[in-house]
């Protein structure tokens, strides 16, 4: 089977909602969005979010296998030019029929490169405690976690309480 691994371009928009639609059911037990919310957010927001890049992994058919959300960032603690720019992988995700077979490592080989390209000193993402499959993953391409970070989260709720003093 041959993989590339490209920007999304309109011909893929299709496939790339149903992965979209595995990806939604994959965090939420039982999913909550419908295939066409799905659509209209990459339509209305995920394709139109400036500095957002959205690589896919696609087979000789053009089905789009996995897929890497890339953000560029500039560090406000180090401005060498070694570090001043940071990539934030905020997601990757590949078809639950397609692990193993390669395509998290071309999607993240593509996203080093694009990290190297863009000027970037390090790329840095979060992966659930819970799963020991991507951790390995991650380790064998050379990732190191983070000691001393820890992910923190405000939920609806509490956002709001927050906003609201």
């Amino acid at each position: 089977m041959q993989i590339a691994v490209k920007p999304v371009s309109p011909d893929l928009h299709e496939s790339f909602v149903t992965l979209l639609i595995e990806l939604h059911a994959f965090y939420n037990q039982p999913p909550t969005a419908s295939p066409e919310e799905i659509r209209a957010h990459l339509r209305e927001n995920l394709l139109e979010q400036v500095g957002l890049c959205l690589p896919v992994a696609v087979d000789e058919n053009d089905q789009v296998l996995g897929f890497a959300a890339l953000v560029l960032m500039h560090s406000l603690v180090d401005a060498s030019p070694a570090h001043r720019r940071q990539c934030l992988l905020k997601e990757l995700y590949v078809r639950s029929t397609y692990r193993g077979a390669g395509v998290g490592k071309l999607l993240m080989q593509w996203s080093a490169e694009y990290a190297i390209r863009s000027g970037c000193g390090r790329m840095d993402w979060n992966v659930r405690a819970s799963n020991p499959k991507g951790i390995s993953f991650y380790n064998s391409l050379g990732g190191q976690q983070v000691e001393d970070r820890l992910s923190f989260r405000l939920s609806s709720q509490a956002l709001e309480q927050l906003a609201k003093g």
